[in-house]
């Protein structure tokens, strides 16, 4: 039986980037249900590879990627492009780099 393919965005309850000192982004997606977030880690869709590729940095530059099943959530750190704060820095709350997520697809 085929899978039906949703967006992140239609089963997380909150998916949000915010900073993590003047050098990091943290990123938190927590899902609706257990149940869906318990196909989303063991489906593999999502992995330190495709948030390396949404991010244009390479997986090792990754500087967190964790499953956290007592919050039903994933979370993962990437370094910042520029310091906040920084000549040329864009978001200084580092509270708008969620949106690349919104559309990965996920086999339910």
């Amino acid at each position: 039986m085929d899978k039906k393919m949703v967006k992140l965005k239609d089963i997380a309850k909150v998916i949000r980037s915010k900073n993590a000192g003047p050098f990091e982004l943290t990123f938190d997606v927590i899902f609706k249900t257990k149940e869906d977030y318990e196909k989303v880690k063991s489906c593999g869709a999502i992995n330190r590879e495709l948030v390396a590729k949404l991010y244009g940095i390479e997986p090792e530059k990754i500087l967190n990627f964790v499953f956290f099943d007592a919050a039903n959530a994933f979370k993962f750190t990437i370094p910042r492009m520029r310091p906040q704060g920084s000549v040329g820095e864009i978001d200084m709350h580092g509270a708008q780099q969620y949106v690349p997520l919104f559309d990965i697809e996920i086999p339910l």
